[in-house]
């Protein structure tokens, strides 16, 4: 569990930058082995890279060791578990089904698995592909860790969590879950009469060329297959077992960089499924208030740094990988480690960066002491989130909601990055009177436009309440049945502690909003007609999250 009830939207948030000078292709592959050579070291777990730009590879080498015992090097064919971008092989076998007329996107999930307890609630194939089902994630059952060998088959994966109660309606929210592409791989089953690895073997694998990718089996001999490692106290170890019957259609295939970009290319050709139904799957799918989320099906829809990019990433006993699309300047760049520590997402996103020219890369400037007050201020979004600007001997501050304060440097006038992480950028947008009425801040998730309001800035303590308007808050909330967190008193302070967590202390805005300085993270408690505190109303970066109070 982390140290804070949920994980700060600044730390997660990975911003772009501004261009650069475009590199000849000839002097990018020692860009590249100097970046790779400091994260990936000889003797220990590595990657396979590569890095494509339009049909030509422009970079594929291999880092490490693929089997320490024996010291066997990893090559850039080196054949890997690739965790969830299955997902995106899922969801083209669906596509393939749909646009054959065998099933439509709209379909309740209980026309292929009648059983399936839906408590009344419509579930579809579309919510499935997109994560906006509802459906419990297996991953997160607590006896998960325990029964990782064991083998299951599909019915019996499903029986594992279908009783589960639901996480939300379908279509209200997004949350990543690997069941629905659990029950998506059985749908496939039920309609073809084939297993889903032989599908993706006749229907996938063998006309996008991918002779080196497969439906995981430990029993098969796979040439050049890279072993798992993870870290522990003592160093390197083999990665603990993982029966590939779990993760199934939501984390079971094996293949290489080179197999990554043969599945980009025949995409891109039309060879799989038809470009009208790529481009709906490469579209950010909506809630049901119309709210864009950042999935579309099977793939996650981002940024470097303001191109558009496709991806997906993968964690599997033993590997973390990713797989990065940017289908404006037709660039792919494919990363698979063998060892489950460190995640890629990083170094994809500086070698696409460095692919198209602009590279994560800034020098601080000077900015004159009169331009600084101009940025000062509260801005907002249309969702009611709200960033903060503040500045003191000559340095700006930036805030995500009542979230600490971080210092930010200036790159270019009304241009910052911050300094412990540079893929997050900030720019202020000015109105034809050349004052300062907007802040857009850009991710590798998103890019988002804040507008600059009258509003004062907030106190970092929030306002002070009596007892009595405390004392109806206190108690326990439920999120669901494996998280819950108390809310205590202590004088004219209230206390959040989740289990297993610190306790945290709560600053209160209103009589029933509050917030934690921490992170972003905020409450509201909500009351029924009677007075009565019913639940809190958790926020944090855009997502909300009900807890019931339950004494």
């Amino acid at each position: 569990m982390k140290r804070t009830l949920f994980i700060s939207i600044v730390c997660s948030m990975i911003l772009s930058g501004f261009a650069h000078a475009q590199s000849p292709p000839d002097a990018l592959p020692a860009k590249f082995d100097a970046m790779l050579s400091t994260l990936f070291k000889a003797g220990a777990p590595g990657a396979a890279v590569l890095v494509a730009r339009s049909e030509r590879v422009i970079y594929s080498r291999a880092f490490g060791v693929a089997n320490m015992e024996l010291n066997v090097p990893l090559q850039a064919g080196s054949v890997f578990k690739i965790g969830s971008i299955t997902k995106q092989f899922t969801a083209v076998a669906i596509l393939q089904l749909a646009e054959q007329g065998k099933l439509g996107l709209q379909d309740d999930i209980t026309r292929f698995i009648p059983d399936y307890p839906t408590g009344g609630r419509r579930i579809t194939i579309e919510h499935l592909l997109t994560h906006t089902s509802g459906v419990w994630n297996y991953s997160s059952m607590e006896d998960t860790p325990k029964r990782g060998a064991v083998d299951f088959t599909p019915v019996e994966m499903i029986d594992r969590f279908k009783n589960q109660p639901m996480r939300f309606d379908p279509g209200t929210k997004w949350e990543y879950s690997n069941s629905n592409y659990v029950l998506l791989g059985a749908i496939i089953e039920k309609i073809t009469g084939m297993t889903y690895g032989d599908y993706l073997a006749e229907k996938i694998f063998k006309p996008a060329g991918m002779y080196n990718s497969l439906y995981a089996s430990d029993i098969r001999l796979v040439t050049n297959r890279a072993d798992g490692y993870s870290m522990s106290e003592d160093g390197v170890v083999n990665a603990a077992y993982l029966s590939m019957t779990q993760p199934y259609a939501a984390g079971s295939i094996l293949s290489t960089v080179e197999d990554l970009f043969r599945w980009k290319q025949a995409l891109r050709s039309g060879k799989l499924i038809g470009r009208d139904t790529l481009q709906k799957a490469w579209t950010r799918s909506k809630l049901a208030d119309g709210t864009e989320t950042s999935y579309g099906y099977g793939w996650r829809m981002g940024y470097i740094q303001e191109s558009r990019s496709l991806w997906h990433g993968g964690w599997i006993n033993g590997f973390f990988t990713m797989a990065l699309y940017l289908p404006d300047e037709d660039v792919f760049v494919a990363v698979l480690s063998n060892c489950d520590t460190d995640s890629p997402d990083d170094v994809v996103a500086r070698l696409a960066a460095l692919a198209i020219g602009r590279p994560y890369e800034y020098t601080s400037i000077h900015l004159a002491p009169d331009a600084i007050p101009g940025y000062e201020g509260v801005y907002e979004n249309g969702s009611g989130q709200m960033r903060v600007i503040t500045a003191a001997e000559d340095r700006v501050y930036f805030q995500s909601g009542y979230a600490p304060k971080i210092s930010v440097q200036a790159y270019q006038p009304d241009r910052f990055f911050f300094e412990d992480d540079v893929f997050l950028t900030l720019a202020f947008e000015r109105n034809d009177a050349g004052k300062v009425d907007k802040l857009v801040t850009r991710s590798r998730q998103r890019i988002e436009v804040w507008k600059k309001t009258d509003r004062p800035i907030p106190s970092p303590d929030g306002v002070t309440l009596d007892e009595t308007s405390l004392m109806p808050l206190i108690g326990e909330y439920e999120v669901n049945p494996e998280f819950t967190f108390a809310v205590t008193r202590e004088g004219a302070r209230l206390y959040l502690q989740a289990t297993g967590q610190e306790k945290l202390a709560l600053f209160a805005e209103s009589e029933t909003k509050f917030f934690l300085k921490v992170n972003d993270a905020q409450l509201e408690f909500v009351r029924d007609g009677a007075g009565i505190v019913q639940k809190a109303i958790v926020s944090q970066g855009g997502r909300t999250t009900d807890a019931k109070k339950v004494r």
